[in-house]
């Protein structure tokens, strides 16, 4: 497999400009694009939104209860893991709930 980076791209040759410049002036209706076609309704409907991403972590110090630290260290290994992961689905709940709650009735 090759991998390029924007550094490591290969350089366009005229020729490419060209064919780039013909593709570009051409109407979307026009362009081949049989060799990708769209998706239907069924199959974007198991589509997850985000599956490779992967937010960026930031380091912090927190506070916290003596009892829920214990509690979350108990599960071994990861409980920094485990803590994002419960502040991440409370986040995402009164976010949906705030989405909810202002769409009209």
């Amino acid at each position: 497999m090759v991998e390029y980076t924007l550094d490591t791209l290969p350089k366009l040759t005229e020729d490419r400009r060209r064919e780039l410049a013909k593709l570009d002036a051409l109407p979307a209706d026009q362009i081949d694009t049989s060799d990708a076609p769209e998706l239907s309704e069924a199959q974007w409907s198991d589509a997850v939104r985000g599956r490779f991403y992967k937010p960026i972590k930031q380091q912090v110090t927190a506070r916290l209860d003596a009892d829920v630290l214990v509690w979350l260290k108990a599960g071994g290994q990861g409980y920094q893991t485990r803590m994002n992961a419960i502040l991440r689905r409370a986040m995402l709940a009164e976010l949906r709930f705030g989405a909810e709650k202002e769409q009209p009735r």
